[in-house]
């Protein structure tokens, strides 16, 4: 893959992710058993990490601790579109980055800001992203729905597919 091959994937997927901006984190309990729960992602501009507001001392935090490794999904409705994203989060205590990312609509789960006790950010570096994206014609999407059912052939489905490696 060469680098501009790279640049326009990186590119991609921060147009999805900035697009649906809810997504769902998953991370792994003790027992090994997937967690899933939606978060708001912070930094809106995407360069290979996501960010997130939490507390130190929740659930998610100490099974990042445990295992690293989660996942990030993405839906968007509105233009057709669902990114996976996988990658390792560590857990950013940084009052600077903090109060850059900070967002009002925050102040519910956080009452005192970044001054919240306990308050942490969990940075996902991202590894790869896997994308899909369906044409934006309600009529070609039904025509390439049908098509796909009669022919039994999903590859009728008007939508794209594609794996990037971001990390």
């Amino acid at each position: 893959m060469t680098d501009q091959q790279q640049d326009d994937g990186t590119r991609k997927v921060a147009e999805l992710v900035d697009q649906a901006r809810i997504c769902m984190l998953t991370t792994m309990t003790a027992d090994g058993t997937h967690v899933s729960r939606p978060m708001a992602l912070q930094d809106v501009e995407f360069d290979g990490d996501l960010w997130f507001f939490a507390l130190d001392d929740s659930a998610k935090a100490e099974e990042i601790r445990r295992n690293p490794q989660v996942n990030v999904a993405f839906a968007d409705d509105k233009h057709q579109a669902w990114t996976s994203v996988s990658g390792t989060a560590d857990l950013v205590h940084d009052r600077a980055r903090m109060e850059e990312l900070w967002a009002p609509p925050l102040k519910v789960w956080f009452p005192d800001g970044v001054d919240t006790l306990g308050a942490v950010l969990i940075r996902v570096r991202a590894e790869t992203a896997e994308w899909w994206e369906a044409s934006s014609s309600r009529t070609r999407r039904l025509i390439g729905s049908v098509r796909a059912a009669v022919t039994g052939d999903p590859g009728k489905f008007p939508a794209e597919n594609h794996t990037e490696r971001l990390g």
